[in-house]
């Protein structure tokens, strides 16, 4: 009787556990991140893995990533957004520009002289897109938005101390706003995604690029180039490129509540603010890559940056112009970028010389 009563027990225990264990099972997710970076870059090390490790731990393991850096699931660059819109993807990270003019309101943070500091720019994109342009990524559950630290010029074969330097250099350019600049400061543009770098700068299909010093080793820019220049943050960035991370909506609308939540508590202004300032803190060794090799690096004082501004400066007027004929306030959506970057910028003396422009 005693051992009948222990079965029965253990067998209604069984049966209780049982439920319980098969939901748990149910709520354990797995999701394809896919991008273009390499899997030796600092973004891929130090944002992509950090940010999926993180979400793993907090999930208990519950949220799994299976991570693919390279495109190593097939596709192009420019795929990718729409990887992740059609579920090819679970999870991608990728530059708006890559589609030039798909995401309009978006490149005002890509126009010439607008970044401070890359973490209070972020925020600053984060707060744009939820205020000014909530329909940008509508097709899409957004994760985080961010920039990277101030752009640098980087040229094989010849300095650039000056605007006339650029004249007729072939450089890369990674959106539509930055190849209006290097047309606007007298280079021809050549758009490309950054993966072509390398094999242009070698065949010499391309004279330079410009980039952050950040993705400078991962591409080879520092062995492939011997001239170098940055700007004085006294004078302001030279640019700056939008990225954005992003998740299969149905995707995200099948998880759990609790897991949802563990998205949402890794998702937002402070995930942007935080993949922008480890993307600038990787400009320190990137930049180091270039200086052990004793490549020459020529830093564009404010004085020097004021022709810079001036030859750019058209293009901000045109940006507005598009902006309107496509029904949007172009003036409007300017001066919200401004003063967001400002509310967040904690270096006032890198963005002071963007309001003389």
């Amino acid at each position: 009787m005693i051992k009948r009563r222990s079965l029965l027990k253990s067998g209604a225990a069984a049966a209780i556990a049982a439920p319980a264990l098969t939901g748990f099972a149910q709520q354990t997710v797995t999701l394809k991140f896919h991008t273009f970076m390499a899997p030796q870059s600092n973004v891929w090390l130090n944002m992509h893995k950090a940010w999926m490790n993180k979400v793993e731990k907090d999930s208990g393991g519950r949220i799994k990533f299976e991570a693919y850096p390279a495109m190593q699931l097939g596709g192009t660059p420019v795929q990718l957004y729409d990887q992740a819109r059609d579920g090819v993807v679970d999870i991608v990270w990728t530059l708006p520009g890559n589609t030039a003019g798909r995401f309009p309101r978006v490149e005002v943070f890509e126009l010439p002289f607008m970044m401070s500091n890359a973490e209070a720019t972020s925020k600053a994109y984060w707060e744009y897109v939820q205020t000014m342009a909530p329909d940008e990524f509508k097709e899409t559950h957004l994760i985080a938005l961010h920039v990277h630290g101030p752009g640098v010029i980087h040229t094989a074969d010849k300095a650039v101390k000056s605007v006339a330097d650029m004249k007729g250099l072939k450089m890369r350019a990674p959106t539509r706003q930055v190849t209006k600049l290097m047309g606007a400061l007298g280079a021809i543009p050549v758009g490309m995604p950054l993966p072509g770098i390398p094999d242009a700068l070698s065949k010499g299909t391309i004279n330079g690029a410009v980039i952050p010093w950040e993705v400078v080793p991962a591409v080879k820019v520092n062995e492939l180039t011997k001239f170098h220049a940055e700007f004085d943050p006294a004078g302001g960035c030279l640019y700056t490129t939008t990225f954005v991370m992003a998740m299969n909506k149905a995707k995200y609308n099948a998880l759990p509540d609790d897991l949802k939540k563990i998205i949402d508590n890794n998702s937002g202004i402070e995930t942007s603010g935080w993949l922008g300032k480890v993307q600038q803190e990787g400009d320190v060794p990137g930049r180091k890559s270039a200086s052990d090799r004793n490549n020459a690096i020529f830093t564009v004082g404010p004085a020097e940056a004021q022709e810079f501004r001036r030859k750019s400066r058209a293009i901000e007027v045109e940006w507005i112009e598009d902006m309107n004929k496509r029904g949007y306030d172009g003036r409007k959506l300017i001066d919200t970028a401004r003063a967001l970057i400002e509310k967040h910028s904690k270096a006032p003396a890198a963005k002071a010389p963007a309001k003389k422009a």
